[in-house]
């Protein structure tokens, strides 16, 4: 039997964990494991339960979910942790990638875009709500240039290039491997060593980066 994800939902309004619940099981595509209703509670249920993916809201009492998130990567580090929250503040979407979140998506969102942002997640992707990606490409923009103002980008050698145009657009290593007659393993050097020369860490920066110079089309 296939194993479902465990997900724990972790929000103090009792609610919305319902809603959450509700929505959830009614797909039979995850198992909800548990609830949590404060950032210590949520802390201690990861540790216990060892949830896939755990939906954390920012705003709890006793410590937020910015505040648990260094603990929470610590302890469940196999996690991904999808912040689900009201604050479209960007500062809160920097300091929640920069804890360790996987991505981070708005209350307001329509219950598909939630599902998708949870199977993206869990694949190891990086999601961020659609109307705050403006604000990474504004980081990434000083980011991705060099101290005397030139881009980084031309540092790169032609086959890096390649091959980071094609994580941007989200093909897989093998798929590279197979397009480029490299190896998978060194499809994942040539990108561990440009994605290191622009000073990036996940394939969202690298997406916004390469939408930022005009590498790739925005669909």
């Amino acid at each position: 039997m296939t194993h479902l994800p465990r997900v724990l939902l972790a929000d103090d309004h009792a609610v919305l964990r319902s809603g959450l619940r509700l929505l959830l099981t009614s797909h039979n595509e995850y198992d909800v494991v548990g609830e949590a209703s404060s950032g210590t509670e949520t802390i201690t249920l990861a540790e216990q339960l060892q949830p896939d993916l755990i939906l954390l809201d920012l705003s709890m009492p006793s410590l937020g979910g910015l505040d648990a998130l260094p603990a929470l990567r610590k302890l469940v580090p196999s996690a991904r942790i999808l912040i689900l929250t009201m604050h479209d503040d960007p500062q809160y979407l920097r300091q929640a990638l920069k804890n360790g979140a996987s991505g981070y998506v708005l209350k307001k969102a329509a219950d598909a875009e939630l599902l998708s942002a949870m199977r993206a997640v869990l694949r190891g992707e990086v999601y961020v709500h659609p109307s705050m990606t403006r604000v990474l490409l504004e980081d990434l923009l000083s980011a991705a240039k060099t101290t005397n103002g030139e881009n980084v980008w031309e540092s790169l050698s032609e086959r890096e290039h390649e091959v980071l145009k094609m994580v941007a657009l989200g093909h897989t290593s093998g798929e590279i491997a197979g397009q480029l007659n490299l190896s998978a393993k060194t499809v994942e050097t040539y990108r561990a060593r440009g994605m290191e020369k622009l000073g990036l860490q996940t394939r969202a920066a690298l997406v916004k980066f390469a939408l930022q110079e005009g590498l790739i089309k925005r669909d």
